[in-house]
């Protein structure tokens, strides 16, 4: 059997990440009615949704992994669905659908998870025995 994830040692890393998911899921929702407000950004904003939540609940299924591998696997997918958040919202700040001043917090916010949860899959991996 594989050896289950450290969570003592990382586990107020764990706890911050978390809360930051948290605060980025709502953030995007107080984004979300003046996408709704617009019939052609009705869709971007419900795939924008899905994704931001879903990156949250996959980090938190990560969270509760039963081996290293299944951590590892289970950050990428969270890491994957903040990529996609990233992404539409990007598009909906390039399509005038929410301003810059607005989006470019969360845009920054989404940046930084990202690459602490690509470090963190990498760190995990790399601990592999």
């Amino acid at each position: 059997m594989e050896d289950k994830p450290d969570r003592t040692a990382g586990s107020r890393k764990g706890e911050n990440i978390a809360e930051r998911l948290l605060d980025a899921i709502a953030g995007t929702k107080q984004l979300l009615p003046a996408l709704q407000r617009d019939a052609a950004f009705k869709h971007l904003a419900e795939q924008l949704w899905r994704a931001v939540t879903s990156g949250g609940a996959n980090y938190e299924e990560a969270r509760g992994a039963e081996s290293r591998a299944d951590f590892v696997h289970k950050v990428r997918i969270a890491t994957k669905e903040l990529r996609e958040a990233h992404y539409w919202l990007k598009v909906a700040q390039r399509s005038n659908g929410v301003s810059p001043a607005a989006a470019d917090p969360l845009v920054d916010e989404l940046d930084q998870l990202i690459a602490i949860l690509v470090a963190s899959a990498r760190t995990a991996r790399s601990r592999a025995p």
